[in-house]
């Protein structure tokens, strides 16, 4: 075979892989949105798939990796969202950056991933479990770690520190606030229960910029 026909062939074998490894997370997420967990078995999401159970293992070591990119490309496009919402300028002022990351979060549409989200570890009124918590947290904290390197990238200045605790902050607020809405509204995508999420994410925006010594009673 010439070297021509090899690079064919090499080509042919990846595109392949490319095809397996999609075909098993989108099955992945088919059936965390079916059963409403991660409790599927590697027979369930071979046969969903359609490949074999070594395929699934060529590509993945376990299923919680499978879970995890699952988890990680709903935050991806979230992240990516939020990306889009940076201006071409970068403001230098004192306080501008935080200003722009909090205007990036408004702008993005973060109810519909997350009422996805809500379908695949929707478990009636339980919480998560364990392990499908430990999944969600580990791709929350990679998010945390990209949105921190967008902003060192903006600002090459910056503390490293301040902003690994700002981006902590509003992402881990950002968790809060998807419990509280989900509390308050039952996680449905309506005008209203977007409207009761752009209120608690300005609140949340809100104590972040302003320190927790400005908080007041509440307000009901």
């Amino acid at each position: 075979m010439n070297e021509q026909g090899r690079t064919r062939s090499r080509d042919r074998r990846e595109a392949l892989k490319s095809r397996h490894r999609r075909a098993i997370i989108d099955a992945a997420a088919e059936l965390m949105s079916e059963i409403e967990g991660t409790g599927f078995t590697v027979d369930q999401l071979a046969e969903r798939a359609d490949v074999s159970r070594r395929t699934v293992f060529n590509h993945f070591a376990s299923l919680d990796d499978i879970v995890l990119e699952v988890f990680g490309e709903i935050l991806e496009s979230i992240l990516d969202d939020i990306a889009s919402g940076f201006g071409t300028e970068v403001d230098t002022s004192p306080g501008a950056m935080f200003d722009e990351v909090a205007d990036a979060v408004r702008s993005a549409d973060l109810v519909t991933p997350i009422t996805r989200l809500k379908r695949m570890l929707a478990r009636g009124e339980c919480e998560p479990s364990p392990s499908e918590a430990a999944l969600f947290e580990s791709a929350i904290n990679d998010m945390t770690t990209r949105l921190s390197a967008i902003v060192m990238h903006r600002h090459p200045d910056a503390d490293p520190l301040v902003v690994d605790l700002m981006c902590g902050g509003l992402v881990g607020g950002g968790v809060v606030v998807v419990r509280r809405w989900r509390e308050s509204t039952g996680g449905v995508d309506t005008d209203a229960s977007r409207r009761t999420w752009t209120e608690l994410l300005e609140r949340m925006i809100s104590v972040n910029r302003d320190g927790y010594g400005s908080i007041g009673p509440a307000t009901h």
